[in-house]
């Protein structure tokens, strides 16, 4: 039964980053007046997907945070995860669809300014995630010691990498595999309760 629990969790975190990491197969590498309104279409599509992300760090820390610094980390996680919500949607409103929807009905000179802010955003709202990341591994790690270090290592390199690579083909693409790798791996990582690690205090 409980393998069973750990497919379902598995799956469910794991869902959003190869959803996004296919998304990144069909992406335009460039705005173009040609790709425009594929730009924009596929950034409106993929508006409720991003925040889902963080699905992998919000899952393994349900439940009402306690007074301690589990409860504390764990509260920090959330608002990492609110923060990335938050700014990487406006990444994809205003770099995604704002300017594909400009470029498409043949707006001179908006675009670039466009993508200045929605990078701006975007930066933000990934130094949220890792924030959050930080603090999820951090909450792992006292319950259920070095197994969670592999999933925490992958993660931390596809935080590093998303700062600059988007869903973009191959850099963005590997980035979404590598959450989803990540997130596997932690799910697994925390399957057996925490009152049977050697390593909980």
């Amino acid at each position: 039964m409980r393998s069973f629990r750990t497919v379902r969790v598995t799956v469910l975190v794991t869902a959003a980053p190869l959803l996004l990491a296919v998304a990144g197969l069909i992406h335009p590498r460039h705005l173009t007046a040609a790709t425009a309104g594929h730009w924009a279409g596929l950034h409106i599509a993929l508006l409720p997907v991003f925040p889902l992300l963080v699905l992998g760090l919000i899952v393994p820390l349900w439940g009402r945070p306690r007074p301690d610094a589990e409860g504390a980390l764990t509260v920090v996680s959330w608002a990492g995860c609110l923060w990335f919500a938050a700014y990487y949607s406006g990444l994809d409103a205003v770099a995604g669809i704002s300017a594909g929807t400009v470029v498409d009905h043949g707006v001179h000179g908006a675009a670039g300014h466009l993508f200045v802010v929605g990078d701006e955003l975007g930066r933000s709202g990934v130094y949220g995630l890792a924030v959050a990341s930080f603090a999820t591994c951090a909450v792992l790690w006292r319950r259920h010691g070095v197994r969670v270090l592999p999933g925490a290592a992958v993660l931390f390199a596809a935080c590093w990498s998303f700062v600059d690579s988007h869903i973009f083909w191959p850099k963005g693409v590997f980035t979404m595999v590598g959450f989803a790798v990540a997130f596997a791996l932690l799910t697994v990582a925390a399957a057996r309760p925490a009152a049977d690690s050697p390593s909980r205090p």
